[in-house]
């Protein structure tokens, strides 16, 4: 029965990251369970890019295909359930799922992501990974020389705006409100002829996901093609925190160099450490971390 089987390690989030570092456990015959819902934040997104080889391919292949490949390992379970407890018993730790099921393992990866949230305008998450994007790395090329808003205010609004002039001349800022700019910063805006917009937001027009309009509170309208969008966000799983994680500055899992947490035992890799958001990205540290989890496997072991 699985639920009475202990496992070196218990990944918690199955995307790019979790898939990538379970690559790297089961290829050192590492006995890991992934526990994934299947929800990934980037669902809505038509194509994935800026990774070489998977280029333009859609983010669902992606992770099928990588899913296939991991599964091929023996050595390692994919279970559809939600993480939703964990707990340290001595050297261990316990997880619990929504299905009252509980598994033991020796270490934990927490790949598990964030929950974005979105302001209070009418069709904005319809939009989101399609004409509402927040990386021009991921996106940009894409959308290149096409009309484009910048949905922020002060200095996010300023560090888009350096990425994403070089992208399209056609840039204007949309603050949703009242402007927060030092003189400087108004005046390299100026410069670059990039003009802005304090009037608030009620609701974006759209055509399945494609912008259209953006309409005002004052019922007046302005057409765009795209719009950049830095959203707040949350950790996607408090279980981390359940088990003392902490997290920095901005909200992120803090880990050292080697990916580890800053509870013995626990690593962190994808989205939820780093602001660096792409599928590239998330495999990288996914690696890294199966890599050093695997180190302190053997560190213990030999």
């Amino acid at each position: 029965m699985l639920q009475n089987q202990k496992f070196d390690v218990i990944i918690i989030g199955g995307s790019y990251a979790g898939l990538s570092a379970a690559m790297s456990l089961g290829r050192s015959l590492r006995k890991v369970l992934i526990i994934d819902s299947g929800l990934p934040c980037n669902k809505q997104t038509p194509h994935s890019h800026n990774f070489i080889t998977q280029d333009g391919e859609t983010p669902n292949n992606i992770a099928k295909k990588a899913r296939e490949q991991v599964l091929k390992y023996d050595t390692i379970i994919l279970l559809d359930a939600v993480a939703v407890k964990g707990v340290k018993v001595e050297n261990n730790f316990l997880i619990t799922t929504d299905k009252n099921e509980i598994f033991e393992g020796r270490k934990i990866i927490f790949a598990t992501g964030i929950k974005d949230h979105f302001p209070s305008i009418k069709n904005f998450s319809d939009c989101w990974g399609i004409s509402v994007i927040h990386c021009p790395y991921c996106h940009g090329y894409e959308v290149a020389y096409k009309k484009t808003a910048i949905l922020a205010n002060g200095e996010k609004a300023m560090h888009i705006a350096s990425l994403v002039n070089n992208l399209t001349k056609d840039l204007t800022i949309l603050t949703n409100g009242e402007k927060k700019f030092t003189d400087e910063q108004l005046s390299k805006l100026i410069k670059h002829n990039i003009p802005i917009i304090e009037k608030e937001i009620t609701e974006i027009i759209h055509e399945n996901g494609s912008i259209k309009n953006i309409i005002y509170k004052d019922n007046t309208s302005m057409s765009f093609e795209v719009m950049y969008a830095p959203v707040s966000f949350s950790q996607n799983s408090n279980i981390p925190n359940l088990l003392g994680c902490e997290l920095d500055e901005q909200g992120y899992i803090k880990t050292n160099d080697l990916q580890q947490t800053t509870v013995k035992g626990i690593w962190a890799c994808g989205d939820n450490i780093k602001s660096m958001r792409s599928v590239a990205n998330a495999v990288a540290s996914g690696n890294l971390t199966g890599a050093m989890v695997n180190k302190e496997l053997i560190d213990e072991e030999f």
